[in-house]
């Protein structure tokens, strides 16, 4: 009888009650989201053919950022379309695969950001502190590591998460308190004992999360140093506006990671944590392009000559 009830659960349906509580705000939260996610993959995108297009911008620096683009337009694209249906329609369900393969997807682009973020702070590192052997530290090969080691590590840990959230039980029919199916969520709902994978999602949260700092933090301790040895003000301003983008994107990326995960949860509303995952889900990854476009005359410049010479194509 116990074998039969498993295998009935293996694959239960999961109803996504996002913020179905606030019915009157359905439609505007869909507008806002929708525009979000237009900007976001219009952003990423646009930043990824004028980085392509313009020779200029050929460099280290604007080759992490083109994958950062990307994994941005991917982790978007994972979570936005399901959010922005749910808004919209009655039934709210999803199915045990497509819970998972959220999930999976989510944690891909998630870690492989967070590492993506690393290799450009040791970039700017390597830029500040080590310029007469930049090009020979940061060879094609290097980079080319870095990347493949981001996306890797991603999907070494969304597969390890996967596996342990699988061998788990569930109820035929779950309410998941959020719009994504994160994976404290997912063992919120489990009917066996999720001990091992919860254990497991903090090891590998800590570990991402401590390295990853831990390398930014030092990297920006060496580049402040060396920064006020420059004689000259000019040097620190231009070192510091370079770096600024960067830490703009650090600052948020990271502390909304921390407010989700160290925030002590007797503490924190199930609004507070959807309103946060709202924003490192869907708002972070609008907000990158932003960011680097906004404070960098190389991209704006060529942004300009892009739509001036778009222009007259059209005029001819």
């Amino acid at each position: 009888m116990m074998s039969s009830k498993g295998n009935r659960s293996s694959r239960p349906t999961f109803i996504l009650l996002g913020f179905s509580e606030y019915p009157g705000l359905q439609v505007p939260l869909f507008l806002v989201f929708l525009s979000i996610y237009i900007t976001t993959i219009v952003g990423n995108l646009g930043m990824i053919v004028i980085i392509k297009v313009s020779p200029k911008l050929h460099t280290i620096m604007y080759f992490f950022l083109s994958h950062l683009s990307f994994v941005d337009c991917c982790f978007s694209t994972v979570v936005t379309p399901k959010l922005l249906e749910n808004l919209v329609v009655e039934d709210r369900t999803i199915s045990f695969s497509g819970c998972i393969m959220q999930f999976s997807f989510a944690s891909i682009f998630a870690v492989t950001e967070t590492f993506m973020v690393v290799a450009m702070a040791y970039d700017r590192f390597v830029a500040v502190c080590n310029p007469l052997l930049y090009t020979t530290i940061m060879s094609q090969k290097l980079c080319v590591l870095l990347v493949a080691g981001s996306y890797t590590w991603g999907v070494v840990c969304s597969l390890t998460l996967t596996y342990f959230l699988l061998a788990l039980s569930y109820c035929e029919s779950n309410i998941i308190n959020n719009f994504i199916c994160d994976h404290s969520v997912i063992v919120s709902v489990s009917c066996s004992d999720p001990y091992i994978s919860q254990v497991l999602c903090f090891i590998i949260a800590v570990f991402n999360e401590v390295s990853s700092l831990i390398i930014i933090t030092m990297s920006y301790v060496f580049i402040f140093i060396t920064v006020m040895r420059m004689p000259s003000a000019s040097g620190h301003r231009r070192t510091f506006s370079t770096c600024a983008s960067h830490l703009t994107n650090i600052t948020i990326f990271h502390g909304t990671i921390l407010f989700l995960y160290c925030a002590p949860s007797a503490k924190t509303s199930w609004l507070s944590v959807k309103v946060a995952s709202v924003f490192y889900t869907v708002v972070i990854p609008m907000l990158n392009p932003l960011i680097y476009s906004f404070r960098n005359k190389d991209v704006k410049d060529t942004f300009r000559k892009f739509v001036v010479i778009k222009s007259l194509c059209h005029s001819i």
